[in-house]
């Protein structure tokens, strides 16, 4: 996945010439995460990091690789302030963000109907904030621009197509019908979280009526705009696409967007040797002489591992965290921590400002943990 500093989107934005058709974007920022607990009961899913960066950040810098410069977050009931305040007013990224208030789950078809008067006449991709793909959408969204259709949806083969909505497809590969999350699937393609719409689609979310889950469905927003005539287009993604939305997503979605660094020492390394394979040491971060970091993995700004300390590939150290005794393997560590144990964290997260601590001096053991922000645990 590309990945690009602040400065550089500004950069970037500004030397891009808008289309006739020019895009807005909209990322939806709500849920309420409830299998992402406790790491949600005090911040939205969308801003748990990946590879040291929230999730919906990654798709903030795919819309702005496209020339978008304005973007309305719909925000959910769960602390939609830290969201406000992360990404504040846009002109950080060189572009400007309003944001829109969803009172409570009402479904992705109500989030996209609160953004027309922002979209106005223009065309605009929707972005599931919680979602990440491979490679971005310019492909796909040069197409949309330059192409007649009213809609374009990403689809992705997965395993249990039961849990999304669903496309079906005709003999001639040609989009006949979406359903949200059908118990007899028609096909494994489901749609990824990512659309392109130009403003019919608001017409069609006006006729919606409550599903089942009392929600309006953008599955059957779309599957009204092909029963009244109007093109709707798909892809198939390339790449993987993650939907983060249980524990186990995000760290799988941290390993893949880990797999994708290349080496890069912005801090001070005591040692050469402690640093084996692909790995990102941030600003003002400090890897003491006898620790140990084997890539795929990143460092974050300040933090410090000091000797005899062990990270294993595929883990993120958030900013600012101390490592004094112990070791971490696949894991997310997030900013603020301290870890001074004689044991070993595999496949957890642990929440920022959470401090772990060990007393035995026994034999190591495992440690799978998921632990909120700012916990307090003594083994």
């Amino acid at each position: 996945m590309k990945s690009m500093t602040r400065r550089s989107l500004e950069r970037e934005t500004a030397n891009s010439s808008p289309s006739p058709n020019h895009l807005k974007g909209v990322v939806l920022h709500g849920g309420s995460g409830t299998r992402l607990r406790p790491l949600t009961h005090t911040g939205p899913k969308q801003l748990i990091p990946i590879a040291n960066k929230p999730v919906s950040e990654y798709a903030i810098e795919d819309l702005l690789s496209l020339g978008i410069k304005e973007i309305a977050f719909v925000l959910g009931d769960v602390h939609p302030e830290k969201v406000k305040e992360h990404y504040g007013d846009g002109s950080a990224y060189g572009a400007k963000f309003i944001y829109l208030a969803q009172d409570e789950p009402r479904g992705i078809a109500h989030a996209i109907g609160l953004c027309r008067k922002f979209v106005g006449g223009s065309p605009f991709v929707v972005y599931l904030g919680d979602n990440l793909i491979k490679g971005g959408i310019m492909k796909q969204a040069q197409e949309f621009q330059t192409g007649k259709a009213d809609a374009t949806v990403l689809l992705s083969k997965v395993k249990d197509p039961s849990k999304f909505g669903v496309a079906k497809l005709d003999y001639h590969n040609k989009l006949v019908k979406l359903e949200e999350k059908p118990k007899k699937p028609a096909s494994n393609l489901a749609l990824t979280g990512i659309y392109l719409f130009k403003p019919a689609i608001f017409e069609m979310i006006e006729k919606l009526r409550p599903s089942w889950r009392n929600e309006l469905e953008i599955t059957e927003a779309i599957q009204l705009l092909l029963e009244n005539g109007h093109r709707v287009d798909y892809h198939v993604v390339e790449g993987w696409w993650k939907d983060t939305g249980t524990p186990e997503d995000i760290l799988e979605s941290n390993r893949l967007v880990l797999d994708e660094i290349t080496r890069k020492i912005e801090g001070t390394v005591g040692d050469e040797d402690s640093i084996q394979g692909r790995v990102k040491v941030a600003k003002n971060a400090k890897v003491a002489e006898g620790a140990t970091v084997r890539g795929p993995s990143v460092i974050g700004v300040g933090a410090m591992l000091e000797s005899g300390v062990y990270v294993g590939p595929y883990t993120s150290i958030g900013n600012h965290v101390v490592m004094r005794r112990g070791e971490v393997e696949n894991s997310i560590i997030m900013d603020n921590c301290v870890i001074d144990i004689h044991d070993r964290i595999t496949g957890s997260i642990i929440g920022q400002g959470t401090t772990i601590t060990s007393n035995n001096h026994n034999s190591p053991k495992g440690l799978r943990l998921t632990l909120g922000e700012n916990c307090q645990l003594n083994l």
